[in-house]
């Protein structure tokens, strides 16, 4: 056997079978799964979640599709799916250069919205909206439309969701609209629009839940247009389905509305999956990137990798 070889050794130690390679330097070699393993676990205890968000309690476990998709690197800021529609666009709202960010004109009387400039049809998508609470005001509402819901109303309404053609969150009140009619508070118990409005809510818990939550400037907005399901995304939380049974094979759009005069709204496309599931290097990544937990990532070089793959990991938070 040559001195570059690799030889298979075992050990018997408490009637159990224990796996080395070792060269015929007789220096041991544990594979590389194995010491990354045991790095894995003997820190898995130490990375307490930090957030204190009140949405936390809330969130529902994501399937391995999405969860992937939301721990992958963000595309390029550019892409044409982060901009605003300067034609399906209210003109009560002044479009930036960049055509990433809307904002609306201090016009009294009147309802707003605005939609994306491209949609989709198929696949799993997530863009990232940033709202400041402080430019909401009543009737605040973000969610989803198809290509011909109407984008400017007389008076002060809630415009995504005012009819069947789209689906709002109403973020100062958590109500779920669609079809002109309020379907009830997310997250929490609620109703899809597919319920029955009639469902009454008795239990303490529904009560506490009730009440409206506030929600932060930054919210992911979760389409998978092969499910026909939409969610939402808060504090690094998924609060689960908000709407289902969506059209399928539709255009749909990522759509906003606003009364507020000053409020500025910005789009961006994050990412994207198609209906195959993930690949296994990274659900991998995935794997060891939720066992270290935000606070140990930093510790990424004391792993036994290679400098590659800890690249590879670093580069997907």
């Amino acid at each position: 056997m040559s001195g570059n070889s690799l030889r298979l050794m075992t050990t018997e130690k408490d009637s159990t079978k224990h796996l080395f390679f070792s060269d015929d330097t007789d220096r041991l070699f544990v594979p590389m799964g194995v010491s990354l393993s045991v790095w894995l676990y003997s820190r898995a205890d130490k990375s307490p979640s930090s957030s204190s968000s009140a949405f936390l309690p809330l969130a529902v476990p994501t399937s391995s599709r999405l969860a992937v998709t939301l721990n992958s690197s963000p595309v390029f800021p550019g892409d044409s799916r982060s901009h605003w529609s300067s034609v399906y666009c209210s003109p009560h709202f002044l479009l930036s250069a960049c055509k990433q960010e809307v904002t609306r004109s201090p016009v009294e009387m009147s309802s707003d919205g605005v939609r994306a400039e491209m949609g989709v049809k198929s696949g799993l998508h997530v863009w990232e909206v940033l709202w400041s609470p402080n430019h909401r005001g009543s009737h605040a509402v973000m969610g989803i439309s198809r290509q011909s819901c109407p984008l400017q109303a007389s008076g002060y309404n809630v415009l995504i969701g005012i009819e069947t053609q789209s689906w709002g969150w109403e973020l100062k009140t958590n109500q779920l609209w669609h079809d002109g009619q309020s379907l009830g508070l997310y997250p929490g118990k609620r109703r899809c629009h597919s319920e029955a409005v009639t469902q009454s809510f008795t239990s303490s818990h529904t009560k506490v839940a009730q009440t409206p939550l506030p929600v932060p400037e930054r919210i992911l907005l979760v389409l998978d247009a092969d499910a026909g399901t939409l969610g939402f995304v808060v504090d690094g939380s998924f609060l689960g389905v908000a709407f289902k049974d969506l059209p399928c094979g539709v255009e749909l759009f990522p759509a906003v509305s606003s009364v507020r005069g000053g409020a500025s709204i910005r789009l961006r496309y994050l990412n994207g999956a198609t209906r195959d599931p993930p690949a296994l290097m990274a659900l991998c990544g995935l794997s060891i990137r939720q066992c270290l937990g935000q606070q140990t990532l930093n510790q990424m070089d004391k792993l036994p990798l290679a400098p590659r793959l800890q690249h590879y990991l670093l580069s997907r938070q």
